[in-house]
Parts: structure tokens; C-alpha cells; sequence
């Protein structure tokens, strides 16, 4: 068995990790599960009570989240260079970013899909605020590149970009020339066409979720 064990599923935000981990070049275990099935039986629930990918073991370590799956490689495999140093002024930055994505652009990008935003009235209840101040704030983030921290690329990219080129792609995420920009300077790295590559041979392997059909 491998050190570094991954758990995913290729229609999922598992993709994120799995993209992190081909950037990191460390060797790991791909263990699929499916939706409903295997991942709610108890052996994966040990792992992840919430019964969700994407998680990782890393010897006796846990970690589930992909923002936090990307946090951790980057510090576990300092010789992969996907963070700032401790002590850099670019870790403010590297965090800021990396969470702002995790928090407000998950939840602003979610409520847009669900047609849930928080009505402007009651805006200041959401974490997020609006929809349309997460946009300009993710915006100026990415705006001076060529990356997060500079010219760096780091862990933070990885989970920006990836949220970026999800939203670009399924129209949760406005089309703006910055971040479209942003994406395509991301999306050629060899690492992300590997991973690319890879969850989509892994979708022969799972099956598709059932969706809940319309009301009659």
C-alpha cells in the first residue's frame, strides 16, 4: 500500500486534488468510489464521516477538503516549491486567496447554481456578500498575475484556478478577460493535462450518480 492514498471520484472536486497531487510528482494510491455505494459504507466513512470526496491519507494523516488537500501537500512536499517559504510576505497572499476561493467564491458560485443568492437587503448576512463583489475581489486577485503569489505558482493556483475554469466552463463565473486569462496560462501546465487525463480514463471505472428527477 502506498503512503499517500487518494480518494475520488472523477465527477467531483476530487479533480482539484488530483491536479495537486500530479504537481506535487509524489507517488500515490487512487482508490475510486461511487456515489450512494461505496462511498457511504462504513470502511470510507472512517475516513471521511461526511461520506464526500476528494480525501487523502498520508500515513496515519487525514485530510479531507480540497482547499485544506492542497494546503497540506504544499507544506508536506516542500521540494515540489508550491509555497511560499514561512516567513515570505507572499504566504499572506498564498492563504488569502487560497481560502477567499474556498469560502465566498464557493459559496457565491453554489448559490448562483442553485438560483440561493442572498438577496441584496440581506447581503450583509451572507458570508459572501454579493455575487458581484466576490467577482471583483476574485478578479483583482488574479488581475496581475501571472499567478497568485507573482511569479510563483503555488498551491493557491491550483484551487483558484480550478474554481475558475469550473465557473468559465459551466457559466457560474463570469466571463471576464482576466480570468480567462488566468485559466489559460493554468490549464497547459503539464501537471493539470496529466490529471486531466487521468480522471477521464477513471470515468470509464465509476458510475454515473443517480439525479433526482423533476416533480411530476
Amino acid at each position: 500500500m502506498a503512503d499517500l492514498i487518494f480518494y475520488s471520484n472523477p465527477m467531483s472536486r476530487a479533480r482539484i486534488a488530483r491536479w495537486m497531487l500530479e504537481e506535487v510528482g509524489a507517488p500515490y494510491e487512487t482508490v475510486l468510489l461511487d456515489y450512494g455505494t461505496t462511498m457511504k459504507d462504513a470502511d470510507y466513512l472512517a475516513v471521511n464521516p461526511m461520506g464526500k470526496v476528494p480525501a487523502i491519507k498520508h500515513g496515519d494523516t487525514v485530510v479531507t477538503e480540497a482547499a485544506a488537500i492542497c494546503a497540506y501537500l504544499a507544506d508536506a512536499f516542500p521540494e515540489a516549491n508550491l509555497a511560499p517559504p514561512h516567513g515570505d510576505r507572499r504566504r499572506g497572499p498564498y492563504y488569502r486567496w487560497m481560502f477567499f476561493a474556498a469560502g465566498p467564491v464557493e459559496s457565491a458560485v453554489t448559490g448562483k447554481a442553485l438560483g440561493l443568492l442572498a438577496p441584496r437587503d440581506k447581503a450583509m448576512m451572507a458570508g459572501y456578500g454579493t455575487f458581484e463583489d466576490v467577482m471583483n475581489a476574485l478578479e483583482g486577485a488574479v488581475a496581475q498575475g501571472p499567478y497568485i503569489c507573482g511569479d510563483q505558482f503555488t498551491a493557491a493556483d491550483v484551487y483558484v484556478g480550478a474554481q475558475i475554469g469550473w465557473g468559465l466552463q459551466f457559466g457560474t463565473i463570469d466571463k471576464r478577460p482576466a480570468f480567462e486569462a488566468y485559466f489559460a496560462r493554468l490549464r497547459e501546465r503539464p501537471a493539470a493535462v496529466r490529471a486531466n487525463q487521468l480522471d477521464d480514463e477513471a470515468m470509464a471505472h465509476v458510475q454515473r450518480p443517480q439525479m433526482p428527477q423533476p416533480a411530476e
